[in-house]
């Protein structure tokens, strides 16, 4: 394992990642992240969808149509040595709404499948879930910095090259398990840098950080840890709603938990809130979760 040097920059990194490339009427490239386990983030392929269905939608006419909805599946294993291509079909443009699928392909096999929904700025009621009570961020320590405490090479990789800051309110499941087996959990999250005003790349960055702890409710539940020997894990789908504006570089506070786990799978749902109390967005994931024993 070999740690990237001392001048790597990860939320540059996330930037430049997240850059893709037009390379035709509604196809994109994009390259990957390395990743210690051999398979490419689902969270970064999500954001590069993110942004190439977006890019279309801003060539409608009219007034701006705003990211307000997710749904798709992860049907294989990318490699992350190997660039990504995003092909974009122009589902509908509505009066208000706009549709687009988009398929993320490597060696002409999709690695993703993915359907959004875009829709002009509307009125309409207005009702919200309230934001729990739980510790301010300044006051928990960076899972970077547990991270590297824990002093194991994984760690450290991890501490060097994530682009998000993400502090857990009732402990990280790094290194060992937690007394409390609940199935919710509260964290913390923002980007480690100022990000573009574009609100489409805070959508797309919101979804890259998403995918990083949303499964661990149920882990808590069990009382099982990520550095748990028996544990596979690998993401099945992903869901997200964007329901207010928000900013992906100021803390957003991502409560969790898992309704169910059942047949090798689990499902995790969360509501992510601004430092104010005003929700912005729901997500929900299911994940392939087993025990392998020894």
């Amino acid at each position: 394992m070999t740690l990237p040097p001392e001048d790597f920059d990860p939320f540059d990194d996330l930037l430049d990642v997240l850059d893709i490339d037009p390379v035709a009427d509604d196809v994109f490239v994009g390259r990957s992240q390395p990743q210690l386990h051999g398979r490419v983030f689902g969270g970064q392929v999500v954001a590069q969808s993110i942004i190439a269905a977006g890019r279309t939608v801003d060539t409608v006419d009219g007034p701006p149509r705003r990211l307000h909805s997710l749904h798709g599946y992860f049907l294989r294993p990318g490699d992350p040595a190997s660039s990504i291509r995003y092909e974009v079909e122009r589902l509908r443009d509505g009066s208000s709404f706009s549709a687009r699928r988009v398929h993320a392909l490597q060696q002409d096999q999709p690695i993703l499948s993915m359907i959004f929904s875009f829709q002009t700025e509307d009125d309409g009621l207005e009702h919200a879930t309230m934001m729990p009570a739980v510790p301010e961020p300044e006051t928990l320590r960076s899972d970077d910095e547990e991270l590297q405490a824990l002093g194991h090479p994984v760690g450290l990789y991890l501490a060097r090259t994530r682009p998000i800051d993400i502090r857990h309110c009732q402990g990280h499941l790094y290194d060992k398990p937690r007394r409390q087996t609940a199935s919710d959990q509260s964290v913390w999250m923002r980007a480690k840098g100022r990000l573009p005003d574009d609100p489409l790349v805070h959508c797309a960055v919101l979804a890259y950080a998403s995918d990083f702890t949303l499964l661990e409710g149920a882990l808590r539940r069990h009382g099982l840890f990520w550095g748990d020997p028996r544990i596979r894990v690998a993401s099945l789908d992903h869901s997200m709603w964007f329901h207010r504006p928000f900013r992906a570089d100021e803390w957003l506070l991502y409560t969790q938990a898992s309704p169910s786990a059942q047949g090798g799978r689990a499902l995790g749902h969360g509501h992510v809130f601004r430092e104010d109390g005003v929700l912005v967005a729901t997500a929900a994931q299911e994940g392939m979760l087993r025990l392998k024993e020894s």
